[in-house]
């Protein structure tokens, strides 16, 4: 790993930024959630054992040839999504050695981007307990739900690397509000994170396995739904409560445009969600049901750091008093 870490500082372009790194934190974050939806396409498409060993794709070959018992299409499939774990791979040490390389010492930053290939590493091992499992879905749901802690990691990134490199947020990206709002915006995140669980529980006992002989959980898929819907109803009450708390406690204006676009996103990832349900969950609709849960979630992420107090060493209290004046 350091003999790689060398050679991409030697032939690393442009100046080291928190622009630089700001950019390919953004980048880590949209290549987490393309490989997590082309994932879910892998599963809803019946192609999870398409490559059916680790880590090669078949047991004689590391690329897909051709198998009696296997779709040529399922297992082009399955390893255009191995392939696109490299992509993940160099983005996250990019961002790494775009973090190693800024004028100002911030091992906050460091740790946080250290955390992209890690991650690819510990994906990139799952992956193969998955196909040896046969696609247990307790397996395959810890899969996707450390795609979102990856996101959550590369959004921090993002976030944190608005900082000046003295550790303290610039004036134009410091954004308060009051503590007790506060302690909404961290309930409504917390509630989004079930809403994903309970979603993976929701696939993991559906029809889209990855493939016909895959296990699945042993839920009634009617009671899970209904679970899960429940959970969403908590998710765009909290978000609706925290928009209206934001307006009248003059909240900034870019805390309180976060809060309303998570509340967009979640009610088009409502609408998905019930069509998807009354036509008998198509694949095409699941796909597009899990790319809306990973919007909905980078979504909650902005609305938590667009509402601070954020930032190491920032000792300033956050403001206070705003809903004490307010009496219902």
């Amino acid at each position: 790993m350091n003999h790689l870490l060398d050679k991409a500082r030697r032939y690393a372009v442009g100046p080291p930024t928190f622009l630089t790194l700001r950019r390919w934190a953004l980048a880590a974050v949209v290549v987490n959630v393309g490989i997590t939806v082309t994932g879910a396409a892998v599963r809803v498409s019946g192609s999870g054992l398409g490559c059916p060993t680790w880590p090669r794709c078949t047991p004689e070959s590391f690329v897909p040839v051709a198998h009696a018992d296997i779709s040529p299409l399922n297992m082009a499939i399955e390893f255009g999504n191995r392939l696109l774990t490299f992509l993940v791979l160099a983005v996250g040490v990019a961002c790494l050695v775009a973090a190693l390389r800024l004028p100002a010492r911030r091992p906050d930053l460091v740790r946080l981007a250290w955390l992209q290939p890690i991650g690819v590493a510990f994906q990139g091992l799952w992956g193969g307990l998955v196909v040896r499992s046969a696609l247990n879905p307790v397996t395959v749901s810890v899969h996707f739900l450390v795609s979102i802690g990856m996101i959550a990691a590369a959004y921090a990134l993002y976030a944190r690397s608005a900082e000046d490199g003295s550790g303290r947020w610039n004036e134009d990206s410091r954004q308060r509000v009051h503590r007790h709002v506060r302690t909404l915006v961290l309930a409504l995140v917390a509630a989004v994170f079930v809403l994903l669980v309970v979603g993976v529980v929701v696939t993991g006992t559906g029809p889209h396995s990855g493939d016909e002989m895959a296990s699945r959980f042993g839920f009634d898929i009617e009671t899970v739904a209904r679970i899960h819907a429940d959970v969403a109803y908590v998710v765009v009450g909290l978000t609706f409560a925290l928009a209206f708390a934001l307006h009248i406690t003059d909240a900034p204006g870019p805390a309180r445009r976060a809060a309303w676009t998570l509340l967009g996103v979640e009610a088009a990832q409502g609408v998905v969600g019930y069509v998807q349900y009354f036509l008998g969950v198509p694949a095409a609709l699941v796909n597009l049901h899990v790319l809306g849960a990973t919007l909905v979630w980078v979504c909650a992420l902005r609305v938590v750091f667009a509402t601070g107090p954020r930032g190491p060493g920032d000792a300033s209290e956050a403001v206070t008093g705003e809903l004490d004046a307010v009496r219902v």
